[in-house]
C-alpha cells in the first residue's frame, strides 16, 4: 500500500545547513522516493496557533520501503546536515480510509491536554 512521508517545517534557525541538507537529500531517494510536494505555496485551514514554514510530502511504494530509506544510512548521513537548523513534525502515513467507527489514536498517543508541562 502506498505511503506517504509528511514534513511540516515549523521554523528555520540555520538556513545555511539546510541548503546544504536541501543540496544532498535528493540522492537518497531517487529511484525510490517520488517528491510530491517540496516548499510550494500552501494555505493554512486549521491550526493557525501552530506556525508552518514549509511542507513536504514524498511518496512511497510501501511503509517498508519509506522506513527502509528513513532509517537507512545514506539518509541518516545526510539527516544529520540539517540537525538544529529546523523544528519540524515529520511523519509516515499509509493511503487509505479507516471506517469512523475503527478509528483510534496511535499506540502510546497521550493527549496534548494531559502531557506534562515541559521543566523550566
Amino acid at each position: 500500500m502506498t505511503a506517504y512521508m509528511i514534513n511540516l517545517v515549523r521554523d528555520v534557525t540555520d538556513r545555511e545547513a539546510l541548503e546544504r541538507y536541501w543540496a544532498a537529500v535528493g540522492a537518497t531517494y531517487t529511484g525510490v522516493g517520488k517528491p510530491l510536494v517540496a516548499y510550494t505555496p500552501f494555505e493554512m485551514l486549521e491550526g493557525e496557533d501552530q506556525p508552518v514554514w514549509g511542507v513536504v510530502l514524498l511518496e512511497f511504494d510501501s511503509m517498508q520501503q519509506a522506513k527502509d530509506w528513513y532509517f537507512g544510512p545514506a539518509y541518516q548521513e545526510v539527516r544529520k546536515l540539517r540537525a538544529g537548523a529546523q523544528d519540524n513534525i515529520a511523519l509516515f502515513a499509509e493511503a487509505g480510509f479507516v471506517p469512523a467507527a475503527l478509528r483510534r489514536p496511535p499506540d502510546g498517543f497521550v493527549p496534548a491536554a494531559v502531557q506534562p508541562a515541559p521543566a523550566p
